[in-house]
């Protein structure tokens, strides 16, 4: 009995240990078939094409220009005519106060004034009969000069109640309120009907848009090429590109560079404009900015997943017209991202590896797959 069960047992071990033994040779052909057998890759061709040399740097979009609208008078908003979000003009009205105080306090000073012409007129007439009186010995000098320095009061009177009066339609002037630049207007922030206060109380907020400018820094040791070229009056390209640095957004140019470096962080601040007529940069969005100092029109550019290290340098896979592989030298002379410029060692037109490399070697026989294009967005080198 314990016979025949431990043959059982010791047959359904043997089975195991052979099927594991089968499984692990199964295995190692595969592996050796593999090995042995070309390499998928993926390949693309060397190209020459313009490429632009930058610098980068992260910026903020910001107003060209900002205004905080404020009344310059006090007194109930009256109503408001504007729709928030809606491009404005310089000089359009977009908010009227009550202007019913103002103009009874202009009303009051012309009465003054009307009031002080009429006196003047008055003394005028008695200075003229004192005058004939005086000169026929009726009246004393006494009371001509005091005639006289009656008319000059009321002529005094007469000019501070013109000023009065002026400052009084200045006032009623300023009971519409007017935007002060051309841009995009924003949410109101005070209500009709509410007593706002002279120079105090914000009412809305006025951005220019077009055009409007980015802010970035850059750090001092790259900021004399930068200012050469200013100096030197040179047009300095400057793009920006989405938070991924994949999709240009807009094209401008370097306005000027701050007149001092921050000594807390070793960079300066530089100021770009854009025109943005298609409102594409908004007020506070972060960009990558490329500034670009310099235009190579025949660059020999590469991915820069190419590129491979070995003891000896730089080396690219480049793929033979037999389908296998040689290791080829070359130069880099700047790289970017993803994309690679070099001095030398590969030709244009030779397809260069780009994916599945780290199982290649010498010789090696390989099965491309579709080749694609030479990538790189943005093109170009990061300084």
């Amino acid at each position: 009995m314990y016979l025949l069960l431990a043959a059982g047992v010791g047959a359904a071990v043997w089975r195991v240990h052979t099927n594991q033994l089968r499984a692990a040779q199964r295995t190692e052909d595969q592996a050796n078939a593999l090995l042995n057998g070309p390499v998928p890759v993926q390949a693309v061709g060397v190209a020459q094409r313009p490429m632009p040399i930058y610098l980068t740097a992260l910026g903020t979009v910001t107003p060209y220009m900002s205004i905080t609208v404020k009344a310059r008078v006090t007194g109930q908003l009256d109503h408001v005519n504007f729709i928030e979000g809606q491009q404005v003009k310089a000089g359009q009205t977009i908010m009227v106060v009550d202007p019913k105080p103002y103009q009874a306090a202009l009303d009051q000073a012309k009465g003054t004034l009307a009031h002080d012409v009429a006196l003047l007129k008055n003394a005028q007439a008695e200075y003229t009969r004192y005058k004939a009186l005086y000169e026929a010995g009726v009246v004393s000098k006494e009371q001509l000069d005091l005639d006289l320095s009656n008319q000059g009061q009321y002529e005094g009177a007469i000019q501070a109640d013109k000023a009065a009066i002026e400052t009084a339609q200045l006032q009623l002037d300023w009971c519409s309120i007017q935007s002060p630049i051309n841009g995009k207007i924003g949410l109101r922030l005070v209500d009709p009907g509410n007593v706002i206060t002279a120079n105090t109380t914000n009412l809305v907020i006025v951005n220019q848009f077009e055009p409007i400018a980015v802010y970035f820094t850059l750090p001092e040791n790259q900021l004399p090429q930068v200012l050469a070229r200013l100096h030197e009056g040179g047009r300095i390209v400057a793009e920006a590109y989405d938070r991924g640095d994949t999709t240009k957004v807009a094209s401008g140019q370097l306005l000027t560079a701050d007149n001092q470096i921050d000594t807390t962080t070793g960079t300066d601040k530089l100021k770009a404009v854009f025109d943005n007529g298609d409102e594409k940069l908004f007020p506070n969005q972060f960009v990558n900015m490329h500034l670009i100092l310099e235009q190579r029109p025949n660059a020999m550019v590469v991915p820069s997943s190419a590129i491979q290290s070995g003891t000896q340098g730089s080396f690219v896979w480049v793929v033979q017209p037999d389908n296998t592989v040689k290791m080829e030298p070359v130069q880099v002379e700047l790289a970017e991202g993803q994309t690679t410029i070099l001095r030398g060692g590969a030709t244009v037109g030779q397809q260069v590896v780009v994916d599945g490399a780290d199982r290649l070697q010498q010789g090696a026989q390989v099965i491309l797959s579709a080749s694609r294009p030479v990538t790189g967005v943005p093109t170009g080198k990061q300084l």
